[in-house]
Formats: structure tokens, sequence, C-alpha cells
């Protein structure tokens, strides 16, 4: 009988889903007006909203150090997920200068984040 148990354990563990691992399809970045820039993200395997939402900050971050800013503002991220295509509208502004509101990101501080968790950038 004990046998039979350890047998079962076994093939339940054989059985389980792994966790799936995020791919992410790209980056397209436009500049509407000045400091307001617009990021269109794709990805595969997110494990919800927050995982795309992720992938524009994360964008967002490494384009105003490309730009010579140190700070990006969050304005909003529409997120679609269509058939397993998950796709991410952000925008952001960016500046030299701590941007007042909320959703303000230190783009160095964040591209650093994104680095160690695996997250690319523009």
């Amino acid at each position: 009988m004990l046998a039979l148990s350890a047998t079962a354990s076994c093939d339940t563990a054989q059985t389980r889903p792994s966790a799936a691992k995020p791919v992410y399809e790209g980056v397209d970045t436009r500049l509407l007006d000045g400091d307001l820039v617009n990021f269109h993200v794709q990805m595969r395997g997110a494990r919800g909203p927050d995982d795309v939402e992720s992938y524009g900050e994360c964008a967002a971050a490494q384009y105003a150090l490309i730009r010579g800013y140190g700070f990006a503002r969050h304005v909003r991220t529409n997120v679609y997920d269509e058939g397993g295509l998950w796709r991410g509208d952000a925008v952001y502004t960016i500046s030299a200068a701590l941007p007042r509101g909320l959703k303000t990101i230190d783009a160095e501080v964040t591209a650093l984040a994104c680095a160690e968790n695996g997250i690319p950038m523009v």
C-alpha cells in the first residue's frame, strides 16, 4: 500500500504543467510630442496584464536613459489579450528631473530591475 502511494505522487508531479515562460516579441516606440512617448509592446506567456505593463515600463525606462533623461511618468497603459498574444499600448512622459505625479519611475533603477528580471528593453 505504501509503495502505491509513492508511485501515485510521482505521477502527479510529472503531469503538472510547467510555469509559462514569457516570450517578449518586441517594442515599437513612437515619439508623440516633445517628452510624450508611446510604447507598443507584444509578448506571449504573460501571466496577466501586470507582465505586459512591466514590459512597457522597462521600455520606457531604457528609452529615457537613451535620450539622456533620468525619469519617466506613466500616463496610461491599455492591455489586450488576443488568443495568447498580449499587447500593451503605453504612454509615458520622460524628463530630466523627477516629474510631478504618483506613477513616476527612476529610469536607472527601473532599468536595472528589468535586467535582473530578464525583461528586455528598447
